[in-house]
């Protein structure tokens, strides 16, 4: 029989949900998923095991809470700097600073993104979380983008492939760092191939 989870109703109640999964982000994010225990997230939050039980299923439940924060963070300033953009688009300007903005968002949230996405590999539920964000970014940069008049053929596609190679770099720029990679020279190669795929 599943065990009835409390849904906080009091502020008070509300605010040790929050404080739980405030402490969980810090410990996935410090340890990793793996090496985080009920234990020591109560700890953390300066509750019982008992009341975190009382909250989440299990620790898995948690995570589903940490990673919607989690896409929450990494989404609003790509969000924001869409919703500021005014007509006629200057892809000059804007590919350079979304391509910096995606990448500073990736080394803000570095170690819970290794996290997370060593997670999605194997479990279906995470993995959908990214997809759907992939989605989501898509559709609202491409309606955006059509909002401010760019008429480009195949715009959702081409703001797909964008997305892709800005991740791809970050990626690199952030956790793999080959040393025989010129990082200012690869975002360059960035930038013309973005520039190119929305002349056309």
């Amino acid at each position: 029989m599943k065990k009835a989870i409390r849904e906080p109703q009091q502020e008070r109640s509300i605010e040790k949900k929050n404080k739980i999964i405030d402490a969980s982000y810090v410990l996935f994010s410090e340890n990793g998923y793996y090496s985080t225990g009920t234990s020591d997230i109560a700890k953390k939050a300066g509750v019982s095991t008992g009341i975190v039980y009382g909250y989440f299923e299990d620790k898995r439940d948690i995570l589903l809470y940490v990673l919607k924060i989690y896409i929450d963070r990494v989404t609003a300033p790509l969000i924001d700097y869409m919703k500021k953009m005014k007509a006629p688009v200057d892809f000059k300007k804007v590919l350079p600073e979304f391509l910096d903005l995606v990448t500073k968002t990736h080394k803000e949230n570095a170690h819970l993104h290794n996290t997370l996405h060593s997670l999605a590999a194997s479990d279906k539920d995470v993995s959908g979380e990214f997809i759907a964000l992939e989605d989501r970014i898509t559709e609202h940069v491409s309606n955006r983008l059509t909002e401010l008049g760019v008429n480009a053929e195949h715009i959702s596609e081409k703001v797909h492939i964008a997305m892709n190679l800005m991740q791809s770099f970050s990626h690199e720029a952030i956790f793999d760092r080959h040393k025989y990679i010129d990082y200012e020279a690869m975002r360059q190669e960035v930038l013309d191939m973005l520039a190119k795929l929305f002349s056309e």
